[in-house]
C-alpha cells in the first residue's frame, strides 16, 4: 500500500501537523513517516495508524491505483 503525497499533506495541514507531530501523534519512528511522504510502500496498519492520528479514513490518504 502507499499513500497519495498529496492527500497526506493535506490532511497533515488540516491537522496543523509537520511530520515529526506525525510521528509522535501515530507512535512510530520518524523515519516511517518521512518514508509513507516519500511514497514508499507500507503495511496496511501503518497506514491505519497514520490515519487515526489524522482522523481520517484510510481511504482519504490511500493512492489510488
Amino acid at each position: 500500500m502507499k499513500a497519495d503525497k498529496n492527500k497526506l499533506s493535506l490532511a497533515m495541514a488540516r491537522a496543523c501537523m509537520n511530520p515529526q507531530d506525525l510521528a509522535k501523534a501515530a507512535e512510530m519512528p520518524p523515519q516511517t513517516v518521512n518514508g509513507v511522504l516519500r511514497e514508499r510502500s507500507i503495511r496496511p496498519a501503518t497506514l491505519g495508524r497514520i490515519a487515526k492520528a489524522l482522523g481520517v479514513d484510510v481511504t482519504d490518504i490511500l493512492k489510488e491505483a
